[in-house]
């Protein structure tokens, strides 16, 4: 019992040294949108000017807003250091599914976080800016708009995943508002398939962009995903397709995103 009290206070002393990743929120400007909007930055402990740092945008669900992944997974501090890069947590407006909306003038989300943001990101911040420095990714509604923007901006984003994503928007015509910003299926069926991820895919080039897709088998969306990744198969289109126990959760989000966060950092590592 003697010996312990000085082993606890260097063990202590040694914590007290760790310097851990920093979160900031920052407030962005959105010209197409003409409205302040914020973001949480991660950036890696040993952060310095000198050097670029690769980017992962991490997507919240609906109803979410740009807090949710810092508060619910803490532990991105820590992959932020471990793989030495910047994760950014934008705002996607409640429910806007990351689309430049037809029938809401000023929910422009596809413009802002594929181009104004990333913007404001590589001006504030020392990162690679090229499409082989950058990520996008997120759950749910966000797994949607990361694959959604990803595909359709092939030249910003060289990686992209979805964790849970609703990459099928057609079997959910009266749900979380989507009719709202793209008017009813019913009067509007090709809209629905023009903003749907399911139809974007065959702007997709072999090995163009490296890809990344997991539900879990009890989650609402896990059919679709599955239709998705049967289709991506078919057409040849290269990709990652995990799958395993897991439902709608931020239990089974948390544990998902540290795989693709490997995923991301070997192709950053690999550019």
């Amino acid at each position: 019992m003697k010996n312990k009290f000085p082993i606890l206070l260097a063990f202590a002393f040694l914590l007290s040294l760790h310097v851990f990743a920093s979160v900031d929120t920052v407030a962005t400007f959105s010209p197409s949108m003409q409205k302040e909007i914020k973001a949480v930055v991660i950036t890696p402990a040993e952060y310095s000017e000198t050097k670029d740092y690769p980017v992962v945008y991490l997507l919240h669900g609906y109803s979410g807003n740009y807090s949710n992944w810092i508060t619910k997974v803490p532990q991105l501090q820590s992959y932020a250091d471990q793989y030495d890069m910047i994760i950014v947590n934008p705002d996607g407006n409640f429910g806007s599914w990351y689309w430049d909306s037809p029938e809401v003038a000023n929910s422009k989300y596809e413009t802002y976080v594929a181009k104004e943001l990333v913007e404001f990101i590589d001006k504030e911040y020392s990162t690679v800016q090229s499409r082989e420095g950058r990520a996008i990714t997120g759950l749910s509604m966000g797994g949607h708009g990361a694959l959604y923007l990803a595909f359709r901006h092939q030249d910003t984003f060289g990686t992209a995943g979805s964790l849970s994503g609703g990459v099928d928007i057609g079997p959910f015509p009266e749900n979380w508002e989507m009719k709202k910003y793209l008017g009813t299926k019913a009067e509007n069926p090709e809209r629905w398939e023009e903003y749907s991820v399911m139809y974007q895919s065959h702007r997709l080039i072999p090995n163009q962009l490296k890809l990344i897709i997991s539900c879990g088998t009890e989650d609402f969306f896990y059919d679709v995903n599955v239709k998705l990744h049967e289709k991506l198969t078919y057409n040849n289109i290269p990709h990652t397709f995990m799958t395993g126990p897991g439902g709608h959760t931020w239990e089974y989000w948390a544990d998902a995103v540290q795989y693709q966060l490997v995923f991301f950092d070997k192709y950053f590592k690999d550019r």
